[in-house]
Formats: structure tokens, C-alpha cells, sequence
């Protein structure tokens, strides 16, 4: 006689009832993993994957790729990255179908528990996770060897510890295939790796929606140099936002910088933005690279030696 299971109750249904998209926490079903997932929550990341998936298959033992209505094959790349690299049986491919509210006034007008929240849409493909670690991570941002060397480290560093861990971070303006510019005027840093657990679950802030931690977590700030931030000048790097006046907000500092370089880059005024370096690579060897096997290693330390600092 077979005894069916009672399915359980969703730790976070979804607001329009389509229980494929309830959240369901992993630590509901039993003991989690060790190890550490990264979870990329991507739309039209064709371009950047082939730089951004294979150092972190190295650094991490799992990677979730979450896609977001990409036109551009973006998953069809990630999956063709994933098995070139000899990873297949550690990448989670899935898709999330629904137009989620850009950050700032769009995610300040829905609600948190509706499929088109960040707040949702991150709680969502966190649920994925099997480790007792996750990291965030966009994909956009590529490790150079020494981050890939710190994850490594951390993916067994952390067990146990409940620490959150921040990464600095380097935005690069790419012009073309041999010329880019890095931002080192002021230090973006934001919590990434975290455990997994009630404790640490999403919330919705004003502008976006942020990852909740006990006051007693200790926090690990990763040095400088481990990643960078690729950024297209022939891209609208600010589409998911619902308007650049968001970032006059105290809370978007990041943006601001962001907008700024962005901005001077534009209208030829690199040399008016303190801390904004032009980065041109030798011939044959594309700038992205460069920089990152060549360039950041070899860079004098401190990177960023202003005191500005933007903790988001």
C-alpha cells in the first residue's frame, strides 16, 4: 500500500497564487549540505558569461543561474560554459518568467510576497540552495585568480561560523575590446556570502530589497582586487532601474558614483572624475583579460586610496 505525502505549506506563497513560485526554504526538507552556492539572478548576460562562470566553478562547489526573460541566449551560454569546464553536475540551470519591478520607486510600489518583487524573485532563487552557504553574485562581475584563491579558501572557512562576508568590488567602463577605465575613486563594498537560514533571508528596503542578518554575525571584509564589475558603454547599463532621478536618494550612493562615471565617460570628461583609470591592453589581448590576470595583480595596494566608501 503506497501512502502519499502531504505536501507542506510554502514558507512564503506567492501574492498571485501560482504555487510553482511559492518560496520553500531548503532547511524545510532536512539538514543542508556543506559547501557554498553561488546564486546568479541574470537577463541578457550572453556577453559577460564566458568571463564570469568559469572562475567561479573553480572558487564554489554549486552555482544556481537564475534567468530573468533573456533574448540573448544567455542560458543556453551558461549551460555551454558549464559543461566546457567540466561542471554540468554542479550548475542548477532554471528560469523565473516574470517582468520584475526595476529597482527604486517600481519596487517601492509592489509587494514583497508578488512575483514581480525583487524581494520575491530573490527569496525565490535562494530557495534553490543545498548548501549552508550562499553568495550572491551578478553576471556581470569576473574574479581574478586571487578571488577565485579567497572563495576556494572560504567555501570551507565558513562552516559553522555564521559570518557575512563583504567583497570590494571594481566597476570597469569597457570602450572597446582593448580600452576600458576602473573605477578606484571610491570603495564599493557590500555583503555577498552569507548562511543559510531564517535568519537570513530577503527583505524589502526602499530602492531594493535587502538580505537580513543578526546584529551577532561576524562580518569578513575580503581584500581588494578579487573582482570586477564589467560595464558596456554601448549598453544602458541603468535599465533596471525605473529612473536615474532614484539615485538623488542617500541610500543610492553606489548609483550616483555609478552615474557620474558613466556620465563623464559619455560627454569625454574622464579626467575630471577622481580616481578613474584609462586601462589600455596589449595588442591580442582583450582589455577584460587584461585586467584581470595582468593589470589588477600587479596594481599597488591599497587600490582605492581615497577615503570615500560606499557600503550599500
Amino acid at each position: 500500500m503506497s501512502i502519499s505525502a502531504t505536501p507542506s505549506r510554502p514558507d512564503i506563497p506567492c501574492a498571485e497564487g501560482d504555487s510553482a513560485y511559492d518560496v520553500t526554504w531548503p532547511w524545510s526538507h532536512g539538514p543542508l549540505t556543506s559547501g557554498l552556492t553561488c546564486v546568479f539572478r541574470v537577463k541578457n548576460e550572453a556577453r559577460n558569461l564566458p568571463w564570469v562562470l568559469p572562475p567561479m566553478f573553480e572558487a564554489v562547489q554549486h552555482i544556481v543561474l537564475v534567468d530573468n526573460g533573456s533574448d540573448d541566449g544567455t542560458p543556453e551560454v551558461a549551460q555551454q560554459v558549464a559543461e566546457e569546464v567540466g561542471a554540468a553536475d554542479r550548475f542548477t540551470l532554471t528560469s523565473y518568467p516574470f517582468r520584475v519591478s526595476r529597482a527604486g520607486t517600481e519596487h517601492l510600489a509592489t509587494p514583497p510576497d508578488s512575483v514581480h518583487s525583487l524581494t520575491h524573485f530573490y527569496n525565490w532563487s535562494f530557495s534553490h540552495v543545498a548548501t549552508n552557504y550562499s553568495m550572491k553574485w551578478d553576471g556581470d562581475m569576473v574574479l581574478t585568480r586571487e578571488g577565485v584563491a579567497v572563495l576556494a579558501d572560504l567555501s570551507w572557512q565558513l562552516e559553522d561560523s555564521n559570518a557575512v562576508v563583504a567583497i570590494p568590488r571594481h566597476p570597469l567602463s569597457i570602450e572597446s575590446e582593448s580600452v576600458a577605465w576602473i573605477d578606484l575613486g571610491y570603495r564599493f563594498l557590500e555583503p555577498w556570502v552569507y548562511p543559510m537560514g531564517p535568519e537570513f533571508t530577503f527583505v524589502k528596503a526602499f530602492e531594493w530589497e535587502v538580505r537580513e542578518f543578526p546584529d551577532t554575525s561576524e562580518r569578513i571584509v575580503a581584500p581588494e582586487g578579487l573582482c570586477v564589475e564589467l560595464k558596456w558603454l554601448d549598453q544602458n547599463e541603468f535599465a533596471h532601474w525605473s529612473s536615474t532621478e532614484d539615485f538623488e536618494s542617500s541610500r543610492a550612493p553606489r548609483k550616483r558614483r555609478e552615474w557620474e562615471v558613466y556620465s563623464a565617460l559619455r560627454d569625454g570628461r574622464a579626467d575630471e572624475v577622481v580616481g578613474l583609470h584609462r586601462i589600455e591592453a596589449p595588442p591580442g589581448i582583450h582589455v577584460v583579460d587584461h585586467v584581470t590576470n595582468t593589470w589588477l595583480p600587479q596594481a599597488e595596494r591599497p587600490l582605492v586610496k581615497r577615503r570615500g566608501r560606499l557600503d550599500v
